[in-house]
């Protein structure tokens, strides 16, 4: 049994068994699908888990329970790794209030056909729930990434219970940085919706909060304001970490020797990080995690078919779709018989905002030339400044 508070229980598990989350994000460390327990005078469960845990989740929280049953079920994000368990909970008790909102209680319908929920309470934005000496509140946080979430706030233990915000990819008896993988479990998922994660904030920032329990990762009790500042520049996409993220497809290496060559460069001129990837051959969400991380971006591909090489142009997608923005851009561009891939590059950020491009292209011609070995030199100049 693991306690948060000496009324809050966390009754989530891990999940060992999954290799791609959402079918798409590489977790060689798993994942943890959390649900916690109010215990007082009325009990509150919060959320269930992954469907193949049903029956862990549930032991765990008979155990917490004991002789006990629940009088509440929050639902606050539908997405089925948190409620794929609601028709198997309601089986266990019937008698339990499900508390959800309007759009909750649609998505409910949707997932559950068959199932007749008896006794339910629907929300506003701001409602209050009693349990006794534990008072929760509901904040509303649609599009944080799904459109019915909901976050709850205990006020007497100060407990943000916040979905999907604050998560990371990994089970919890994995020790790795929290940022890293939180970073690229951010942009991976929520990324596109930093408006909404702004909004949330702005409410969450108003109140008393000492600890912070999200539906995947650990419960965050020390250094809350770390936390909540890397959160407020991964949602204002602002720059975390001054340096320059170098992105590269390469051929037949050559493009891949223009990319390293810049990279050797900047190091020389003292360049406070440079991080390099070959994106057909490094795992795609922590490229696009580097992308955002970064204030400046170089994109190396080739001419391919008129455009640019498959993976930069699936990279640039995933930047694009995420509302990339506030960054400064470099283009090293290569081609055989026609020299087109800067110029695609740079129809594909159009309608991104805040893009700076750099003065200095660097234009390779099939190898590495003499010519460009003065492109790259004034190219790592213009980033260094």
């Amino acid at each position: 049994m693991k306690t948060v508070t000496n009324d809050i229980f966390y009754i989530g598990v891990n999940d060992h068994t999954i290799d791609l989350f959402e079918g798409q994000f590489d977790v060689p460390n798993g994942m943890a699908y959390n649900s916690y327990v109010i215990m007082d005078e009325k009990i509150a469960v919060l959320d269930t888990v992954d469907i193949n845990f049903g029956d862990e989740w549930l032991s765990n929280l008979k155990e917490v329970l004991g002789n006990k049953k629940p009088d509440y079920l929050i639902v606050q994000h539908m997405e089925p790794d948190h409620s794929a368990n609601i028709e198997k909970f309601i089986k266990e008790f019937p008698e339990t209030v499900v508390v959800g909102n309007v759009k909750t209680f649609n998505m409910i319908n949707a997932f559950f056909p068959e199932l007749e929920i008896t006794n339910k309470l629907t929300v506003k934005d701001g409602e209050n729930l009693s349990l006794g000496k534990h008072e929760l509140n509901f904040v509303f946080a649609p599009m944080v990434h799904w459109p019915e979430v909901m976050v709850t706030y205990d006020s007497t233990d100060k407990v943000l219970f916040s979905a999907d915000g604050f998560g990371k990819f990994g089970a919890l008896d994995v020790d790795e940085d929290w940022a890293c993988e939180a970073r690229r479990y951010y942009f991976g998922i929520v990324g596109k919706y930093g408006a909404s994660v702004q909004t949330l904030l702005k409410k969450a920032l108003s109140l008393d909060i000492q600890i912070i329990c999200p539906l995947h990762g650990p419960v965050l009790t020390e250094n809350l304001s770390y936390h909540l500042d890397l959160y407020n520049i991964w949602s204002g996409y602002g720059v975390e970490s001054e340096g320059v993220f170098i992105a590269y497809t390469s051929v037949y290496g050559n493009t891949k020797k223009a990319a390293e060559l810049l990279r050797d460069k900047l190091i020389e001129k003292g360049c406070p990080k440079v991080a390099i990837a070959d994106l057909a051959r490094e795992d795609m969400a922590e490229c696009v995690e580097d992308g955002f991380r970064y204030g400046k971006l170089v994109l190396a591909t080739t001419t391919y078919n008129g455009e640019i090489f498959p993976f930069m142009n699936r990279f640039i997608n995933e930047l694009t779709e995420r509302n990339y923005q506030n960054r400064t851009i470099g283009i090293i561009e290569n081609g055989t018989w026609a020299v087109t891939a800067g110029k695609y590059i740079r129809s594909k950020f159009e309608k991104s905002k805040n893009i700076k491009w750099l003065d200095n292209t660097v234009t390779v011609k099939s190898a590495v030339k003499k010519e460009n070995l003065a492109q790259i030199e004034a190219m790592a100049d213009e980033l260094m400044k």
